[in-house]
């Protein structure tokens, strides 16, 4: 091969190598803008997160729409919720607003406890109790200040206010349930008594509190939340977390006057 076809060769492999450098280069610029896309997709969304998180934590409450059975307190702090004259059959809901599952349950067969009280069918009775009383703060602390406020609570706003703690419910072992939120929350349902924000401040219900949480896990067993009585007798997950079977439950516990 002579000289000069040598240094055209020598040329064109030069060429040939700036132009393979040149694609490479390309495609890491490339990659460096989606990467960066992609970063900067993924902060705008954590971004957003925490900030719907925030407001969930801070939000507005709002009053329950749609029609209820009447509401009353009992003594001992429970909530019934029943047309008058109903006492059978009679549905026991044991919860902690800082349960996860009791959340899953409200969101799943809430409504249809609520319709099933305006049909005539079933007296419910809401015992909401202080379980994680062994566990370390923050869980012990919000399920106990949770108890406390919903119980300074007026009957007739309680599923007003049982509804936002399950709304506003924070995950386990983070902070949440201030009693600046808990005020807050119940202002924004409706509540008016002027006692209602020196009751949740002072714990004002914590010994009724202890003897509903007393009666829940000596007297009646309770081992977890939630617990759901139809009758007395315990209902298991695959009936209570289910609306249709929940209330085929009900409604065969009524047609049979047990």
């Amino acid at each position: 091969m002579s000289k000069a076809a040598r240094e055209r060769s020598a040329r064109e492999r030069l060429a040939a190598e700036r132009k393979r450098q040149a694609a490479r280069d390309k495609q890491r610029r490339l990659l460096a803008i989606v990467l960066g896309s992609v970063v900067a997709v993924a902060l705008i969304v954590v971004a957003t997160v925490l900030v719907v998180d925030q407001k969930s934590k801070n939000g507005r409450a709002e009053p329950h729409t749609g029609a209820l059975a009447p509401l009353s307190r009992q003594d001992d702090g429970s909530i019934v919720m029943a047309k008058a004259g109903v006492t059978k059959p009679e549905l026991e809901i044991f919860e902690d607003f800082q349960c996860p599952i009791c959340k899953q349950f409200e969101a799943a067969t809430g409504k249809t406890v609520e319709e099933l009280a305006v049909q005539g069918k079933v007296k419910v009775v809401y015992r909401p109790f202080h379980l994680f009383g062994q566990q370390k703060d923050p869980v012990r602390i919000n399920s106990l200040r949770s108890a406390e406020a919903a119980l300074c609570v007026p009957a007739d706003k309680w599923i007003s206010y049982h509804d936002a703690l399950f709304k506003f419910q924070p995950a386990e072992g983070s902070e949440g349930f201030s009693p600046d939120d808990l005020v807050k929350w119940g202002k924004d349902v409706g509540v008016t008594d002027a006692n209602f924000e020196k009751c949740v401040r002072d714990e004002q219900k914590k010994s009724t509190v202890d003897a509903m949480t007393n009666y829940a896990l000596q007297q009646r067993g309770v081992d977890g939340t939630p617990t759901v009585f139809l009758n007395g007798q315990k209902l298991d997950q695959s009936q209570f977390m289910n609306p249709a079977g929940l209330r085929a439950a009900v409604e065969a516990a009524g047609a049979s006057g047990k």
